[in-house]
């Protein structure tokens, strides 16, 4: 088998894509992530995705590699890591009892043949209507200020929610599986 790479520092990319029990190794892509003039969401996660699977290819230049970006887009904004407490209980304020959408770009690129598959994933998360006392008291306790959109859903921001909507909830944390299967498979790795 190709030698198969993770192009990110994510341990929640890591521990999802450890579920296929593959072996992989993992790597850091220096990408800039900054949005282009005029870019889409749906455009910048896509553009991103492969650019950092390609910023690994330099270090691995025959192996599979897997990129991913992610963003949060609510009533048209796109939400980024809100590194402090202030700008998370901002982005919780504006989320509460709506939808926002998750789209996760998702790459995985062959050095040996220099093919790119690139989708990308929607997700959609219906939060509860939130008190601010319920932001503060979540905020505190997981300190999420480097997650899109301010919450870990595999934690206990799971409490913010009213339902999830999407093909594959491993989406809404950073790596859509059930399409990573199928992109490895046209590349001839089986999972199963």
């Amino acid at each position: 088998m190709q030698q198969l790479v993770l192009g990110s520092t994510s341990p929640f990319r890591r521990q999802l894509l450890e579920k296929l029990g593959l072996p992989f190794e993992t790597a850091s892509p220096e990408t800039d992530e900054t949005a282009l003039a005029g870019e889409t969401p749906e455009q910048l996660v896509a553009r991103l995705a492969e650019a950092k699977a390609r910023a690994v290819a330099s270090q691995y230049p025959e192996a599979l590699i897997i990129g991913s970006d992610q963003v949060a887009v609510n009533d048209g904004n796109i939400l980024g890591k809100p590194l402090t407490h202030e700008v998370a209980m901002q982005q919780l304020r504006n989320a509460s009892g709506k939808q926002v959408r998750f789209l996760t770009g998702l790459c995985l690129y062959n050095g040996a043949t220099d093919r790119a598959q690139v989708e990308v994933v929607p997700f959609d998360v219906v939060f509860r209507n939130l008190s601010d006392e319920m932001i503060d008291n979540y905020l505190n306790a997981e300190q999420p200020y480097n997650c899109a959109g301010s919450f870990k859903s595999e934690a206990m921001g799971i409490a913010l929610f009213e339902r999830l909507e999407g093909e594959d909830p491993n989406t809404l944390i950073g790596l859509p599986l059930i399409r990573l299967v199928r992109m490895l498979e046209s590349e001839g790795v089986r999972v199963i």
